[in-house]
């Protein structure tokens, strides 16, 4: 069952590498095609367990490709995304179906990027395109992904995907496959590289560049069958339910309590193996095989039920349950008013309801996509939730299970002309512990107030929580918590002032479901056991919150890394460093800093790229300096350094 190295060649005359897992026997099976950016040979090796799965247990033929620019790819990266990318993929998906040992139909799958690409393929509707799966995936480049957060950039998110793709772009393309010509290509490749962090910084509001790479608007050209795979705690899955509204061809939609990582590994569980799943797509749809006696349901969904948190929770309380259609037919909204609420509990400044702008609040909700660790889970909201201000309902004697995305409606009058409002909804439990369930940032543009408050003044609001699925027990409390911010997700505000909040205008939506209904009694997703458990956090991890109160500043520390086994003796090694820190007395002055670096060995020479990064806000806008270094040993050194300013772009 051979694998083996292709060339697959492209229209410009650019060529890209990929890698053909083929199941034996001499008949022609359908393909299977993932692309990333992530290094196929070298650090993303460890994803090759998939590809044999699918080969050995489905029967497909799965081609990785490294995207233009990447790996040993051919061309430049210029960007997360380009339009280019996707024309390359309808290429690949026609030289793949047109290979003696492919079938004709070809499928996409993938995770984060892959699943993210998967689904422009899908759109652009490459005629040899049969069926995709995309996990993980989002629809809109800037309302759910690494780069803003409700308009305001991400913050802690700038120490991980935006910094580390830097070194990772800079490695050069593996010797053995590229030549004895590897050195020239890779110092070209890092002579030509350009920072994606750049441009993105540099287009803080929604507009054509966000639009380029996100499928949203234009969902409704995806005809071709579509298998999507979410996680409650991971960063995503909103878009997976808009996706799916709008898909116009066979659908399906699993939804997990899982991080952004493997199901089988993920933290929290219960984990799963998923690979069946894609099995039973792909045959269904690429070889027309029904898959068993049980059509499959449409939608399966895991139900959350109150478990305390931790920022490194194995496992979330709950169950699979399928439902036919969506939204379900059962779902009301239950509308709870903050004059029915016991409370609030909040600071109170001339008897008036006021939001203060504080850097700090927002720590203990921690990342906004958690995945492996130091990128962990919320824990005990209750520290952050005295910082703001706080409403409580009583569930009431029957439980109330919440399943979508809420939505807070309020007035709000501002000391700035922008701020940004922060909704968390969470479970109270009788011990006073507080989950986070769901939470919304919206960045909202409200005219300044006058220093004496005129009746009428305040200007309507509304955040969108994110979807959400909940049971809320009798004897617990439902609680919103409001804030001005939501450090370190995202930017803390970039100067002091205040929300004030008309407490008669605020109305929590929530979509509950009313009743069993014939969809609660429909036979759960009998999902395998995972192949292994979660791995328990390595000694490495750090992930560190300080308080330091001689220069009145918060920070949190992260450092992690790891190594994998290349064939042939080599190794790839890979560290990441940061800190993310806001004074305590002025949120407008904040600084995100660290570095990644990788080392890889390969037969013929051991290569390094490290990329250093400082980002530093002063209330007028953001200072960001990257460093790029990259070497062999006892061979090329190559030094980039990229200065910019970004004055007034922090909202």
């Amino acid at each position: 069952m051979p694998e083996h190295p292709a060339w697959i060649p492209l229209a410009d005359g650019e060529r890209l590498a990929a890698t053909v897992y083929r199941p034996g026997g001499a008949g022609a099976a359908p393909a299977l095609l993932e692309a990333l950016p992530y290094r196929k040979d070298d650090a993303t090796l460890s994803d090759a367990g998939w590809y044999r799965r699918l080969r050995d247990e489905g029967g497909f033929a799965v081609c990785r490709v490294d995207v233009r620019g990447t790996g040993s790819s051919t061309g430049v990266a210029v960007d997360e995304y380009p339009a280019t990318e996707t024309e390359d993929l309808a290429q690949v998906i026609g030289w793949l179906a047109g290979q003696p040992w492919c079938s004709g139909r070809v499928g996409m799958f993938g995770t984060s990027y892959s699943g993210f690409n998967a689904l422009h393929a899908a759109r652009l509707g490459p005629p040899r395109l049969g069926a995709v799966c995309a996990i993980f995936a989002s629809d809109d480049r800037y309302t759910d992904d690494v780069h803003y957060g409700g308009g305001v950039p991400r913050a802690l998110d700038l120490l991980d995907y935006p910094l580390y793709m830097v070194a990772l772009n800079a490695l050069p393309p593996v010797p053995s496959l590229v030549g004895p010509d590897w050195r020239r290509a890779w110092a070209e490749r890092v002579d030509r590289l350009e920072p994606w962090l750049l441009r993105w910084l540099a287009e803080p509001h929604d507009g054509p560049y966000w639009r380029r790479g996100s499928i949203r608007p234009g969902t409704d050209r995806i005809h071709c069958p579509t298998l999507l795979i979410a996680g409650w705690a991971d960063g995503y899955h909103n878009a997976t339910f808009r996706v799916f509204e709008q898909l116009r061809g066979p659908r399906r939609l699993l939804i997990g309590p899982w991080a952004h990582m493997s199901p089988e590994h993920s933290r929290p569980g219960p984990r799963a193996d998923v690979v069946p799943e894609l099995i039973r797509w792909f045959d269904r749809h690429l070889r027309e095989r029904d898959g068993g006696d049980r059509a499959e349901p449409p939608i399966t969904v895991f139900v959350r039920e109150a478990t305390q948190p931790a920022p490194d929770l194995d496992r979330v309380r709950g169950r699979f349950r399928d439902e036919p259609r969506w939204p379900p037919e059962r779902m009301t909204e239950r509308v709870l008013r903050s004059e029915d609420a016991i409370g609030p509990v909040a600071p109170a400044a001339d008897g008036a309801l006021r939001l203060p702008f504080r850097g700090e609040v927002g720590v203990t909700s921690s990342i906004w996509c958690a995945g492996a660790l130091p990128f962990g889970q919320p824990w005990d909201q209750a520290d952050d939730e005295v910082l703001g201000l706080v409403w409580d309902w009583p569930v009431g004697p029957q439980p109330l299970e919440v399943l979508g995305m809420p939505r807070l409606l309020l007035r709000l009058r501002s000391s700035d002309r922008v701020a940004t409002c922060v909704a968390k909804l969470a479970d109270v439990f009788p011990d006073g512990t507080s989950a986070l369930v769901a939470r919304g940032v919206q960045t909202l543009a409200l005219p300044p107030a006058p220093l004496a408050p005129a009746p009428g003044d305040a200007r309507p609001a509304a955040v969108e929580l994110d979807a959400t699925s909940w049971v809320f027990p009798p004897g617990h409390r439902i609680r919103l918590a409001l804030a001005a911010g939501d450090w370190p997700s995202i930017w803390p505000p970039p100067r002091r002032g205040w929300l004030e909040v008309d407490p008669a205008s605020l109305r929590l939506h929530l979509p509950v479901l009313d009743g069993p209904g014939p969809e609660a009694a429909a036979p759960a997703l009998a999902l395998p056991p995972p192949a292994a458990a979660a791995a328990s956090p390595s000694p490495r991890v750090v992930w560190r919150v300080e308080d330091d109160r001689l220069r009145r500043e918060r920070r949190v520390v992260i450092d992690h890394g790891g190594s994998t086994v290349l064939p042939g003796r080599g190794w790839l090694r890979e560290r990441y460093l940061g800190r993310v820190g806001v004074s305590l007395d002025d949120p407008g002055h904040a600084v995100a800093s660290g570095s990644a670096s990788y080392v890889v060995r390969f037969p013929e020479a051991t290569c390094a790229a490290r990329a250093d990064l400082d980002v530093r806000s002063d209330g007028d806008g953001l200072a960001v300096r990257l460093r790029l270094r990259v070497a062999e040993r006892g061979g090329l050194a190559r030094e980039r350094r990229w200065a910019r300013r970004y004055p007034g772009r922090l909202q």
